[in-house]
Parts: C-alpha cells; sequence; structure tokens
C-alpha cells in the first residue's frame, strides 16, 4: 500500500475548524485548510497559487475553483483546478473535475467526468481527450 507524501509546500494561512459551518461563499488567497463545512462556492485567487486542502471531516456544497487542491474529504460540486489535483484514498467527489495534472490514491471516489484541460484551453470548452464518467472514454 502506498503511504501519502508528505506535502512541505503546503502552506496553511487560514483554517477553518472542524465545528465551524459557513453558509455562504469564501474567496481566499494562499493557503486555505477545511476541517469543517462550507455551504457555497470556494474561489482562490489564481494568480497567487492558492492552495485548498480538505480533511477527512471537512466539506464543500458548492463549485471549487482554485489552482491546487488537495482533498481527503467531500466535495459537492465540480471542481477546477488550474494545476494539480490530489486526491486521498478517502476524497470524495459528486461533480466534475477539470484538472491539468491529476493524483488520486486508491480508494478516492469521482461521480463525474474528469477533463484535462490546459490554461490555455480554459473557457474554450470541451477538449478533444475529455473523459466521460468512470470507465467510460469519449475519445
Amino acid at each position: 500500500m502506498l503511504k501519502p507524501k508528505p506535502n512541505k509546500s503546503l502552506k496553511i494561512d487560514t483554517l477553518i475548524g472542524a465545528k465551524t459551518r459557513i453558509n455562504g461563499d469564501v474567496e481566499f488567497s494562499g493557503g486555505l485548510h477545511v476541517d469543517g463545512y462550507i455551504n457555497g462556492n470556494v474561489r482562490g485567487e489564481l494568480q497567487s497559487g492558492a492552495t485548498l486542502s480538505v480533511s477527512e471531516q471537512g466539506g464543500i456544497e458548492g463549485s471549487v475553483l482554485v489552482s491546487h487542491i488537495v482533498l481527503n474529504g467531500l466535495v459537492k460540486g465540480d471542481i477546477d483546478a488550474t494545476g494539480r489535483v490530489e486526491l486521498g484514498e478517502k476524497a470524495r467527489v459528486l461533480g466534475n473535475v477539470h484538472y491539468a495534472v491529476i493524483e488520486t490514491a486508491v480508494g478516492a471516489q469521482i461521480n463525474g467526468k474528469l477533463i484535462h484541460s490546459t490554461n490555455t484551453e480554459r473557457g474554450n470548452g470541451p477538449s478533444e481527450g475529455d473523459a466521460g464518467p468512470i470507465g467510460e472514454s469519449r475519445l
């Protein structure tokens, strides 16, 4: 079994605690770690390389737009990462995942489409190599 690599470059500027629930959209720059629950969209400042990490106890109900996401919890909505997506073994995504680079651990669940795109393709519609739901490819 592979062990998760410690991410030494992950800098946390803001922490949402396990007993905290936020109802509304969240915008941030730098690093945001979620142990609680956000009922709203989460948007990181893309020029700053914003990083979102969600623990096993954490969850987001809304869309996510960030440069980099490390997910071990739940996201009910689409994820759009301009950089890297890292899904841990307890990660659950109920929505589409737009990514440039993706890393998934055994056990991660995605109920939606995996859509590979680069920064130049953003906003231009689906790319030729888009994948459909897990196990289905639309090449």
